[in-house]
């Protein structure tokens, strides 16, 4: 995962520097060091000039649209009037983080007075935070004594929510076949996921796939084969069957480059001997996904694109499902028929032919394995009336598999969910959570909370 990029935009009054011009070293001090501080959080900070006068926010601003941030957080030294600032904010595209600290922790009788000049921040926040509201800007704002609690790290955690939503806004998402007939849950029209999210569906024909198809080059052929036989249990798998998923493999992995796809969804009853693919591209749907490539099943566009964007932030990511209640064992059953990204499977993952009866297409290998134990997020993007969503957040545990596993031949695993599980189901399903989703590994739900915020979605998190 690469390093995200802030701007750090530190926020002043012009008056201070003329009536009292010996206060400004340490007000740019004290800048430096939050810079600092951040940087130990794991983000790359590029700062400015510290900023008084609306042209200087607007310089500010261009500087870090043009260091292509992804995120702005906003830093006050003091007060600063928000008409300054205001419409700069307002017009930029990049997410806005509000860091709400100030030098001192113990504000008390005992403080020098003194000490009032580089402590008052909190009303200018008070001043931008209204217009930002009444100039309809989204933001997330974050409180506390950098020193003296974890504010600094909540500021990194909002800074990823950001690139969530940056990247769901910039996914292209590409389409192999139309969606599963009947499929109703994730059925979003294109020009409703471009309208309201960003997100472009780009079909893929089949005079498309066979063009790709007979363009794969037999050294690249070799070396995925070489990789797969490194990495992969395959024992029992005939060679030629592997070579045949190889090269769909290549083929859909081509278009995916060529159109610079941020994901992408097969549907499996459209993979026949008329599609111009030979079998279904499963393989390909785990590498990708382990590469950062999000996916979905079934002609699934919004899913897609929400395991597209989660991946590029969390490797540790895949498109899943919840197929059977344990009742007895108080956890879920996840499942699909062969995607799921083999990096979090335990031990070696296998590949086996997988019997194809769908179509008249040739059987497609598959992975197969159990998803790894530990603390985990299970998220849903579910659509609601008016063109709406509603992100649905899960904080739930994987479970460790001990003693015989009689699902070993599949992709498979259990998480045990925040609620008892009769109540879990009904209340995911009252929120409207559809069948498809991402599962997230680490305890990501408050970052995966401010995602949402920043899409302006409907986000709940279960707990």
């Amino acid at each position: 995962m690469r390093q995200s990029r802030v701007g750090l935009l530190g926020f002043y009054l012009e008056l201070y520097d003329r009536a009292s011009p010996a206060s400004r070293p340490r007000v740019d001090r004290f800048y430096g060091e939050i810079a600092a501080a951040l940087r130990r959080c794991g983000l790359d900070v590029r700062t400015a000039p510290v900023c008084r006068l609306q042209s200087e926010f607007s310089s500010a601003v261009k500087h870090f649209e043009g260091a292509k941030v992804d995120a702005l957080i906003t830093l006050h030294l003091a007060y600063s009037p928000s008409l300054e600032s205001a419409k700069v904010l307002a017009r930029t595209t990049l997410p806005l983080i509000v860091l709400d600290t100030t030098p001192a922790f113990d504000y008390g009788p005992g403080q020098d007075p003194n000490e009032l000049m580089f402590n008052h921040g909190i009303h200018g926040v008070q001043d931008m935070c209204n217009l930002l509201i009444r100039n309809q800007k989204p933001f997330r704002i974050e409180a506390g004594h950098w020193r003296k609690s974890n504010v600094l790290q909540r500021v990194a955690d909002g800074v990823s929510a950001a690139r969530l939503a940056s990247a769901m806004r910039c996914a292209r998402v590409g389409r192999i076949g139309t969606p599963f007939r009947g499929m109703g849950d994730f059925a979003v029209p294109s020009p409703i996921l471009k309208r309201n999210l960003g997100v472009e569906t780009v079909p893929c024909s089949a005079r498309v796939i066979r063009a790709l198809l007979g363009g794969v080059r037999r050294k690249d052929e070799e070396a995925e084969l070489a990789y797969l036989l490194r990495n992969f249990a395959t024992r029992g798998l005939a060679r030629e069957s592997l070579r045949r998923s190889v090269r769909v493999g290549l083929a859909v992995r081509r278009w995916i480059a060529r159109e610079r796809l941020t994901a992408f969804t097969v549907n499996f009853m459209a993979i026949s001997r008329a599609s111009g693919l030979p079998a279904v591209p499963f393989l390909e749907a785990c590498q990708g996904m382990a590469r950062g490539v999000g996916y979905a099943g079934e002609g699934d566009v919004l899913t897609a694109a929400l395991v597209g964007a989660l991946v590029g932030v969390y490797p540790d990511t895949t498109f899943t499902e919840m197929f059977c209640p344990d009742w007895k064992g108080n956890r879920v059953f996840l499942s699909h028929m062969g995607e799921v990204n083999p990096l979090l499977l335990t031990g070696k993952p296998r590949l086996s032919e997988m019997p194809f009866k769908f179509t008249d297409a040739q059987p497609p290998v598959r992975v197969s394995g159990c998803l790894r134990g530990g603390p985990a997020v299970f998220v849903n993007l579910a659509p609601l009336p008016g063109n709406r969503f509603r992100l649905i957040v899960v904080p739930v545990n994987m479970q460790a598999v001990r003693g015989k596993d009689r699902s070993e031949n599949s992709v498979h695993g259990w998480f045990q969910p925040p609620l008892p599980l009769a109540d879990f189901l009904a209340e995911y399903s009252r929120l409207g959570g559809a069948h498809h989703a991402a599962l997230v590994y680490g305890q990501v739900s408050r970052v995966l909370a401010g995602f949402g915020d920043f899409m302006g979605w409907d986000t709940v998190v279960l707990q």
